[in-house]
C-alpha cells in the first residue's frame, strides 16, 4: 500500500436510511430497529425545511414517504411535523413523525452509534445545506467521537461543508465512479469515496486505499456479494437488509 489510510472509526457493516427495510425510512423508528439488529453505524438523509431546520428525508418531495404531498422545500418545519412518515410502511408505524437532525443526533450519541450523514439538499440549496449540515455537526457532536462522515451527490455541497468544518470528515458519493475520482476526493478533502456497489472491484478498492483514502459501497443487499466485498477489503458497506446482512451475522 502506497499511501497511509485515513482513519476509520467506524464499522463496516452500515444500516441504510436507519432502519433499512425493516422500518420506515429516516426516522427514530428506523433507529431504534438498526440499534435492535446490532448495527453502531447509521446512513440517514438530512435536508432543510423552507424554514431552515434540519430534517431527516431522502426525497425532495414528501409524497412517496408521508401522507403529504409536495415539494418538502415548501414546508415550514411545523407543517413536516403534522405528517404521518410512517403509515405508508406498515400499520405498526402509523404516526411516526419526521425527526429533526438535532433529535436523531441526541439518540444516536445516546447510544454509542455513529452516522454517515448524506446531505440530501433540496435543488438550489446546495450550498446553504451543506454549511448548515457541517455547522450543526460541529455544535451537536461537540466533544464527542467519532463525528459524523458527511457525504453527498451534491459536490457544492461538499465545499460548502469543508469551507464551514473543515474538522467533519468528508465522503463523496457518486452515482458512476468518475475517471478523476483522485482529484475530486483531493479538491474537497474527503476521507472516503462512497460507490454503488455495482461498481465494486478487488482493483479500485486496491487503487482507493492506495491513494490514501477509504471506499464504501451503497447498497448491498445480496449476503454473498458482501461477503465478497468485505473479503476485498472494502472499508463499509450500506445495506438494507439488516437480518441478512449485519455485524452478528
Amino acid at each position: 500500500m502506497s499511501a497511509t489510510l485515513p482513519s476509520w472509526p467506524y464499522s463496516r457493516y452500515i444500516a441504510h436510511r436507519g432502519g433499512g427495510r425493516l422500518a420506515p425510512e429516516n426516522t427514530l423508528a428506523a433507529m431504534r430497529v438498526g440499534a435492535e439488529h446490532g448495527f453502531t453505524m447509521f446512513e440517514y438523509d438530512v435536508k432543510l425545511s423552507r424554514d431552515n431546520v434540519l430534517v431527516l428525508m431522502h426525497d425532495d418531495k414528501v409524497d412517496r414517504t408521508s401522507n403529504g404531498a409536495g415539494p418538502a422545500a415548501d414546508k415550514t418545519y411545523a407543517e413536516l411535523a403534522q405528517l404521518d412518515f410512517g403509515s405508508w410502511h406498515s400499520a405498526a408505524y402509523a404516526g411516526e413523525p419526521l425527526p429533526t437532525f438535532a433529535a436523531v443526533a441526541r439518540y444516536t450519541l445516546a447510544n454509542g452509534i455513529a452516522s454517515n450523514v448524506e446531505i440530501k439538499p433540496c435543488p438550489g440549496r446546495e450550498a446553504e445545506t451543506g454549511r448548515a449540515v457541517a455547522l450543526a455537526v460541529r455544535q451537536l457532536w461537540q466533544g464527542a467521537a467519532p463525528l459524523p462522515l458527511l457525504s453527498s451527490f451534491a459536490e457544492e455541497a461538499l465545499a460548502a461543508a469543508r469551507e464551514a468544518a473543515p474538522e467533519v470528515p468528508r465522503a463523496l458519493l457518486v452515482e458512476k465512479v468518475p475517471a478523476d475520482w483522485r482529484e475530486r476526493l483531493a479538491k474537497y478533502e474527503c476521507v472516503a469515496l462512497n460507490i454503488n456497489q455495482k461498481d465494486a472491484t478487488r482493483e479500485l478498492i486496491d487503487a482507493v486505499h492506495a491513494a490514501g483514502y477509504r471506499i464504501a459501497a451503497w447498497t448491498v443487499n445480496d449476503p454473498e456479494r458482501a461477503r465478497l466485498l468485505l473479503d476485498w477489503g472494502i472499508d463499509g458497506i450500506f445495506t438494507d437488509e439488516l437480518a441478512a446482512i449485519r455485524p452478528a451475522a
